[in-house]
């Protein structure tokens, strides 16, 4: 038999045939097979190939062969993910605002990578969610992760945060001084990335957009803040905010009709205890960062919510309504 040419990436290039060329559902046979390695100027005879599929198990890469007529069709039968479970990604992917339009395309490119050629054309799908408005700041990619090495590091990190202006143009914030944080975790809330981080010269736990944060570094100094997140719990935070709006954690409680059980264990969870004040409402007792974002929620809701207790509360939503009110009264008879 002739040496074949390129013998060095006839595996290599086996095993890129038959992960791009097959699945479940596509077959390749032999000669296909040294069709498919001619192209890459690689020949071989059949039973170098027998033992070169044999040893593609040892990649991680399961081929199997069935006879079909006089011939065996072969095909790899398992990957590191399935169709499904790279459909869920692609989708994640699809709808997070957080992910600029073209590192979107190119993370889907890239799971793309790990199906056949068939199933990747499944994978070009469009996930369309009413008022999704992709980030335009392209660093976020890396930006989460230099929080998450200055993390492992234990590290501080310097950054600068800025806000749209009406011009709609990046204005940094602080006239463009660097924030000095220790970066504690990540949360996503609200389909919105966050650091949450503790601010020493503050001496408060603090969380900022990470779209919003531009030329992060990492800091020599090392982290501070421990004893504050020792017992801290970074799911529980997110819930407690709205719109991760800071405000003071207080215990509320509230009357709610029984129609809107499931929109309180929606935002709070199903560990919250529903106790039912008469056969048409329950009272819920939760604890929240009291703030605009809050009473605006609970107003979202109508008469189906209202405010018991503390007072403080109460009196807070009392006078945001009376300040709303005096706001649109104001320009009652206006054209």
């Amino acid at each position: 038999m002739p040496k074949g040419m390129n013998q060095k990436f006839k595996l290599y290039r086996l095993a890129q045939i038959m992960l791009e060329k097959t699945d479940e559902d596509h077959y390749i046979t032999m000669p296909e097979i040294l069709a498919a390695l001619e192209e890459y100027e690689i020949t071989a005879d059949r039973k170098s190939i027998y033992n070169d599929l044999r040893d593609l198990e040892v990649l991680g890469i399961e081929v199997e062969g069935e006879p079909v007529g006089n011939r065996y069709h072969y095909h790899v039968v398992s990957r590191p993910f399935e169709l499904p479970e790279l459909k869920l990604l692609v989708d994640a992917i699809q709808s997070s605002r957080f992910i600029t339009e073209r590192k979107t395309n190119a993370l889907i490119r890239k799971l793309e990578k790990l199906v056949s050629k068939y199933e990747a054309m499944k994978l070009q799908r469009q996930v369309y969610v009413s008022g999704r408005i992709k980030t335009m700041n392209e660093s976020i990619y890396y930006t989460v992760d230099a929080i998450h090495n200055a993390i492992s590091e234990n590290r501080k990190i310097r950054f600068q945060y800025f806000q749209w202006n009406v011009k709609k143009e990046m204005e940094l914030r602080h006239k463009g001084a660097y924030y000095h944080i220790s970066p504690w975790g990540l949360s996503w809330k609200d389909e919105n990335y966050y650091l949450v981080g503790y601010d020493s010269n503050a001496e408060q736990i603090k969380h900022y957009r990470v779209d919003k944060m531009l030329h992060i570094q990492m800091s020599e100094e090392a982290r501070e803040g421990k004893e504050h997140f020792k017992k801290f719990n970074m799911a529980d935070y997110a819930k407690k905010s709205f719109g991760m709006f800071g405000g003071k954690e207080q215990a509320v409680k509230l009357l709610v009709e029984n129609s809107l059980a499931g929109v309180m264990i929606d935002r709070f969870g199903k560990d919250i205890m529903l106790i039912p004040a008469d056969e048409e409402h329950f009272t819920v007792n939760v604890d929240v960062h009291v703030s605009n974002q809050f009473l605006g929620w609970i107003f979202s809701l109508g008469e189906g919510v209202k405010i018991v207790s503390p007072p403080q509360v109460v009196e807070q939503m009392n006078q945001e309504i009376a300040r709303q009110a005096q706001k649109y009264n104001g320009n009652a008879g206006a054209e």
